[in-house]
């Protein structure tokens, strides 16, 4: 049987179908459902194997990018969202659903060894800000992986043909922290996920694209890997050498990842 995921989409989101039909094509069934339901029903988290919380502009980004989101997901759906942590279920949050996490405290999470709390999240560490240029970037740019994060979704990507590409479009992704947070994300590996050199075009501490939480379960990112699940979306696929059209694309593999994962726990 498939693992069952659920996508949380709200106001303003509109990367709700490009998320289900990543995971789908890892291999995992989807069921979207309005926060809305989620927060008069929030039992229903329990019934999934995964969880996307997808791109878009969630209530127009109203105060600030996420944020709506962020304090509704908060004061709602924190225990239900902690019961399936405490299960092994991966959380995907890419752009939107990235700057949402962190502004209800998801992201980074608490300390490793420490215990998520009962009844609310941690305090907000990080935040995305607007972008260095001050302007919307919509493009491709080249990522990093890091080898020692514990990130369930960046493990083992070298079935990618060397193509570590993924498309950006937002206007608040710089990653910003302060420096003891900074420190601590990089001494325990959870920045799962950086530009390149010279890709860094949001001004992101560190060349900081996404990080995890310290169970490797929670993935948040500015990059859209849901949008890269096929060649045919690579902006030069066709001019792309044969030994690269062959390999997984970048975003597929990060998915294959997580539904690897959710299978195993349902073992």
């Amino acid at each position: 049987m498939k693992p069952n995921t659920l996508i949380i989409r709200a106001a303003g989101t509109n990367c709700d179908r490009e998320l289900a039909h990543a995971f789908e094509s890892a291999g995992a069934a989807t069921q979207s459902i309005h926060l809305n339901v989620l927060m008069e029903q929030p039992d229903l988290l329990d019934r999934f194997d995964l969880l996307g919380v997808p791109g878009g502009f969630s209530y127009g980004d109203d105060v600030a990018a996420g944020k709506i989101q962020a304090l509704l997901m908060k004061e709602r759906l924190y225990p239900a969202l902690r019961r399936c942590i405490e299960r092994g279920v991966p959380i995907f949050a890419p752009c939107n659903g990235f700057q949402a996490l962190v502004k209800m405290g998801l992201l980074p999470g608490p300390a490793r060894g420490q215990a998520w709390p009962t009844d609310r999240p941690p305090a907000q560490s990080v935040t995305l800000l607007d972008n260095s240029g001050g302007c919307f970037i919509d493009r491709w740019i080249n990522v990093e992986t890091e080898p020692h994060c514990p990130c369930i979704w960046t493990q083992n990507l070298d079935e990618v043909g060397g193509e570590f590409v993924l498309p950006i479009a937002h206007g608040e992704g710089r990653f910003i922290s302060d420096p003891d947070t900074l420190a601590t994300l990089e001494a325990e590996h959870l920045v799962a996920l950086r530009y390149a050199q010279g890709h860094n075009v949001n001004g992101s501490m560190n060349r900081i694209a996404g990080i995890c939480d310290a169970s490797g379960l929670i993935f948040g990112l500015m990059p859209h890997p849901e949008r890269f699940t096929k060649w045919v979306q690579h902006p030069r696929w066709t001019r792309l050498e044969p030994s690269v059209l062959s390999s997984t694309p970048l975003g597929l593999a990060m998915f294959r990842n997580a539904v690897r994962h959710a299978q195993a726990q349902r073992v």
